[in-house]
């Protein structure tokens, strides 16, 4: 009668280690989707608006949301991709920024606009994953719908903010006075108006890519709520039925 060979200790050890990883990140996967709803409200709600208002936030606290946002996405992801493109895209959106604020060009608004762009993907990417995979639905799940959802408003902010830079008079309403958290702060707010289709008419796109732009927000913000419920409603009646 034959033995099946002994794995190496190093091979046994690196299985016990990779279960505990998959067992904690099970565990905290969901919550961590709350998490980022809170972080996610704080910075657009709070620190935007701190910012433009000229009152100085705490040194290096950019630094510290781009660490948490990478801590929660290895916490909800299971892709390495994912979380590859994360850790690329935030020095990359860092040092782009810092390198627009001393030398402003062409180049450095490309370069802060995809990181912070790249950066936004993967979390909706991963977020996504999350969110409409299988399995019950919780609130976590919910409020994580709700973190995809603020994201593409983000997502669309940041290319208003480069049409800004790269083609000045593409939007009328925006006060050019060289704050960039200020127009930093105008861009959100126009793209959730756009992306609720509230649409208050104190900034209006006059360029025809920023009225492209401007049009495939507001159809997302009109199609994600219905897709959301639809998808979130099957996969309750599928679990129900099992």
């Amino acid at each position: 009668m034959t033995t099946l060979p002994r794995l190496p200790r190093r091979h046994s050890r690196r299985r016990i280690l990779g279960r505990h990883v998959r067992l904690w990140q099970y565990r905290w996967r969901e919550p961590s989707l709350t998490a980022l709803l809170v972080l996610m409200l704080l910075a657009i709600f709070a620190a935007a608006p701190l910012s433009a208002s000229g009152i100085i936030l705490p040194y290096g606290l950019e630094t510290l949301i781009g660490l948490i946002l990478v801590a929660l996405v290895v916490l909800v992801s299971r892709s390495r991709g994912a979380i590859a493109i994360m850790i690329i895209a935030l020095p990359l959106a860092s040092s782009g920024t810092a390198m627009r604020a001393l030398h402003p060009s062409i180049y450095t608004d490309w370069i802060a606009a995809a990181g912070v762009a790249l950066a936004l993907c993967a979390l909706s990417w991963v977020v996504a994953g999350a969110v409409f995979g299988g399995g019950r639905i919780t609130h976590h799940r919910v409020q994580g719908a709700v973190v995809l959802y603020l994201n593409f408003a983000l997502i669309f902010s940041v290319l208003y903010h480069l049409m800004v830079d790269l083609m000045p008079g593409s939007f009328i309403g925006i006060a050019r006075n060289g704050d960039e958290p200020h127009i930093t702060s105008q861009m959100i707010y126009y793209s959730f108006t756009v992306l609720t289709t509230t649409g208050f008419g104190d900034i209006v796109p006059v360029h025809p890519f920023a009225r492209s732009l401007t049009n495939l927000e507001a159809v997302i913000g009109q199609l994600y709520p219905a897709t959301l419920l639809a998808r979130l409603v099957t996969l309750e009646l599928e679990q129900r039925r099992r």
